[in-house]
């Protein structure tokens, strides 16, 4: 094997392996928009601060799914980040399957 047969395959196996280190959730009631563009996925500074001006005018989010009615956020981008997202400091429950 050759230095870049490994290497190749040290690259391809933190790509496959990257998710699983996800960064820690993110409560969007407490978070400054750094904290928030460096913890959600397809969010920037810019939606950041939409995020924090969202709650400083509207109040606190009761759910993520309220994270939709910020300008520049939909609901694709909610579920998209849904696991990493905590709302008011406690992590939203899954719902239990139907049955």
């Amino acid at each position: 094997m050759n230095i870049r047969t490994i290497l190749s395959s040290l690259v391809l196996s933190l790509a496959l392996f990257a998710p699983a280190f996800a960064a820690s959730p993110v409560d969007i009631n407490s978070a400054d928009a750094q904290t928030l563009a460096d913890g959600l996925n397809g969010i920037g500074m810019s939606k950041a601060q939409a995020i924090v001006a969202y709650r400083n005018e509207h109040g606190p989010f009761s759910s993520a799914d309220q994270l939709a009615e910020v300008k520049g956020i939909g609901q694709a981008l909610v579920e998209k980040n849904r696991d990493s997202i905590v709302v008011g400091g406690k992590a939203k429950a899954k719902a239990a399957p139907a049955g």
